[in-house]
């Protein structure tokens, strides 16, 4: 079964060719990542409009390098939400144009249910699992019993965990996306700052990083006030130990209360060179699995995996009534498990 896979809940526009779930035939994506750095982030409009100068070109890459037709396509999977809502509709159109042209079914995907997906292109799943999705908005920690079966742990309280990366790198003059440079920085340095650790001991699976990311910003600025100079490598350090010795920690105690199989780590932060190295080095007697680098951030291999599974689960088709939304739940309304 062959299914394509639409991405344009941001900033990237990107289409997929898998089969079954698993062999990547073709994936393309269309990086804006220059044009927004001008702007320090991600403009919505800009990014709507370059997903309509690029949408076409990207398939057109997709179907050349899978080396089949449209008519060889059993299933589009397309991201829905959450997501800037211009460059959602962008991708949902251009897949209903396609499913209507060639008679192909086509299926809504929730995005972090693509990332959790990321993992099942390489790695496969087995139940029960835990997933630690950390990104720019979001960082959730969700248990599943079997494919498109989430049950929902903990999430933050206040900043995703990527959010506070991108606001400490803004304050120390590093540029846009600021998470991999701190994470490149953080090599570099040692844990001298000692900042707190949020919510580490709370007994419930929550998190919270917008005090952490406060108390880090009171930080700087009292250092620059009394003329003191910031060692940038140690300050990205003991940052990053700061937020990953928390992530760490949660996800360990979740994994053993509901004694899981594996722990898989999804999300564009999934590709953060120390989070990867503390949990493989502190999580020793339950598998723990990233995503490859090129299928942490953004893509429409996951959604084309994320689509497979679910229609293998479900066996629906979404209708033309299908739309974006940017604000979509991972566990709709009517499933058991929905909170």
């Amino acid at each position: 079964m062959i299914v394509m896979g639409i991405e344009t809940s941001c900033d990237e526009t990107s289409v997929s060719l898998v089969e079954n779930g698993r062999k990547v035939l073709a994936n393309e994506v269309l990086s804006q990542i220059d044009i927004h750095q001008l702007y320090g982030g991600v403009v919505p409009e800009i990014a709507s409009r370059e997903h309509v100068k690029g949408i076409t070109l990207v398939f057109d890459q997709a179907i050349t390098k899978a080396g089949i037709s449209y008519r060889d396509i059993d299933l589009i999977a397309v991201t829905a939400g959450p997501g800037l809502i211009g460059s959602l509709l962008i991708g949902v159109n251009a897949a209903k144009v396609i499913s209507l042209n060639y008679h192909i079914p086509m299926l809504g995907i929730q995005h972090i249910a693509g990332h959790i997906y990321a993992n099942q292109l390489e790695n496969e799943m087995e139940f029960p699992l835990l997933a630690l999705v950390v990104s720019g908005g979001h960082t959730e920690l969700i248990l599943m019993h079997g494919h498109f079966e989430f049950q929902k742990l903990g999430e933050t309280q206040d900043d995703a965990v990527g959010e506070a990366y991108d606001k400490i790198a803004r304050i120390l003059g590093l540029p846009y996306p600021g998470g991999p440079r701190i994470d490149a920085l953080a090599q570099t340095g040692m844990d001298t700052y000692h900042f707190p650790r949020p919510m580490l001991d709370s007994p419930d699976d929550n998190f919270s990083f917008s005090g952490l990311k406060s108390h880090v910003i009171n930080a700087y600025h009292n250092h620059m006030q009394r003329g003191q100079t910031i060692h940038v490598p140690d300050f990205c350090r003991s940052f990053q130990d700061a937020v990953t010795d928390v992530l760490v920690s949660k996800t360990l105690k979740a994994a053993q209360i509901h004694q899981v199989k594996q722990i898989i780590v999804a999300g564009g932060v999934a590709a953060n060179k120390g989070l990867r190295e503390k949990m493989r080095s502190t999580i020793t007697d339950i598998p723990v699995y990233f995503p490859h680098i090129r299928y942490c951030t953004d893509n429409a291999a996951m959604i084309a995996s994320a689509g497979y599974f679910k229609y293998q689960k479900t066996k629906q088709a979404d209708d033309y009534m299908l739309n974006g939304a940017s604000r979509l739940d991972l566990i709709e309304k009517g499933d058991p498990t929905w909170q």
